[in-house]
């Protein structure tokens, strides 16, 4: 039997994690609004180039992943956390007095390195308690909450920077770090006890390893979870040359793209109704096979249009879309943790690594085929929508649910 997961009435532990989770949105929309101006000060010459600041924020997160599951398997949940934004604190005070490109990149890879601890550990603080549907749902409801930032991040981030400058941006994330694992620290108890811990060795954490990547189920959901977060980290890259380059929309981009970023908040909302009923292997399928049509419906009205379509047409096909992709965060994050409750932090930590170090270089080269048209981006999401279809497959072949969890 399960341990209860936190003594904390449950409408704060999901509010809480969401805000420990939102670090890595916050980190990341925040700065959107900015890149231009960002990239002019610091002597970019090439404007696909300010996509780094996105980019590079991940690629530390996907390292730092790596490190804090095992880290929170042998040490427990809390300590790994703490560390986590106290590097994510000194990367933002690196990026705020940046004074070259090379500063304000490495500043970044920090902070998604910092940032890894309290958004990995996280998941193994819900699979400490949960499993299966419940796990699911839990995970919906704060994927449901955090998807509150993406839609505000952006005009925060406009604000902050018409008052004080693209610099202040730093000193609100270091603020709301600080508030985060204050209340983290008060409220939250351990939920890994001593008995539990496993030992942090190389061989230790090998046998985990085989054990994650020999089990079909994880490791089909882990890289197709990259592939679709490949293409949704392309859109965030090059949203602002999207909205402001192509379709000129100013000061109302933060307003376009918190419109789609709801779209996923939705999907969280219903997904969290659903997966109890219809199960997360249902609704992952069909959230694939939906990704991919919605897809080639829209490249009609894109080559109608010579790749610029109506801005109330792309805007309509990232909302649908994206509704897929909050089915697909949530429970392809569930099904490929679901095997994995005996050593979370571990299973969690290969998941996010994995999952991003496959959806970096999908980003990049979708980012960086950017050419002033949405050619780039349909192309992307209809292929890695196909590749993901292909791979959910392969992993569920032969499988079925198990009566337990109703997977």
């Amino acid at each position: 039997m399960q341990r209860p997961v936190t003594p904390l009435p449950l409408t704060e532990f999901v509010i809480m994690l969401a805000m420990m989770i939102s670090i890595v949105a916050l980190s990341t929309d925040m700065m959107l609004p900015g890149l231009a101006t960002i990239g002019h000060d610091l002597g970019v010459d090439d404007l696909n180039d300010t996509q780094l600041i996105v980019s590079s924020l991940f690629l530390g997160f996907a390292c730092g992943q790596a490190l804090a599951g095992p880290l929170s398997d042998t040490f427990g949940r809390k300590p790994v956390i703490y560390l986590g934004y106290a590097i994510f604190i000194l990367g933002c005070l690196l990026s705020l007095t940046a004074t070259s490109w090379t500063a304000m990149i490495a500043g970044r890879v920090l902070q998604g390195l910092g940032a890894a601890s309290p958004r990995i550990v996280s998941l193994a603080l819900v699979r400490d308690g949960y499993g299966g549907r419940a796990m699911a749902r839990i995970m919906s409801i704060v994927m449901a909450v955090f998807v509150l930032v993406p839609t505000i991040a952006p005009a925060l981030g406009q604000g902050v920077i018409w008052l004080a400058g693209w610099r202040a941006t730093f000193l609100v994330l270091i603020v709301m770090a600080l508030l985060a694992g204050l209340w983290f620290a008060l409220r939250q108890p351990e939920t890994l006890p001593p008995h539990e811990r496993r030992p942090f060795s190389a061989r230790a954490i090998g046998r985990g390893l085989r054990e994650i990547l020999c089990n079909r189920t994880s490791m089909g959901a882990t890289i197709a979870l990259g592939f679709i977060f490949g293409a949704f980290l392309a859109y965030l890259s090059t949203a602002q040359q999207v909205y402001e380059g192509v379709y000129d929309a100013g000061s109302l981009f933060a307003l376009y793209f918190g419109m789609a970023a709801l779209s996923i908040g939705g999907a969280a909302v219903a997904n969290s109704m659903l997966v109890m009923r219809l199960g997360m292997r249902f609704l992952t399928r069909y959230a694939l096979i939906g990704l991919i049509a919605l897809a080639a419906l829209f490249a009609v009205p894109a080559l109608a249009w010579g790749g610029v379509p109506p801005l109330a047409l792309f805007i309509g096909w990232l909302i649908a879309s994206f509704f897929c992709v909050g089915l697909l965060f949530g429970n392809l994050n569930a099904l490929a943790m679901e095997p994995l409750g005996h050593m979370a932090g571990l299973g969690a930590a290969l998941i996010g690594s994995v999952s991003n170090f496959i959806a970096l270089p999908i980003s990049y080269v979708i980012g960086h085929a950017f050419n002033g048209t949405v050619y780039p981006l349909l192309a992307g999401f209809a292929v890695v929508g196909a590749l993901a279809l292909a791979v959910f497959l392969w992993a569920e072949r032969g499988t079925t649910p198990a009566p337990q969890t109703g997977a």
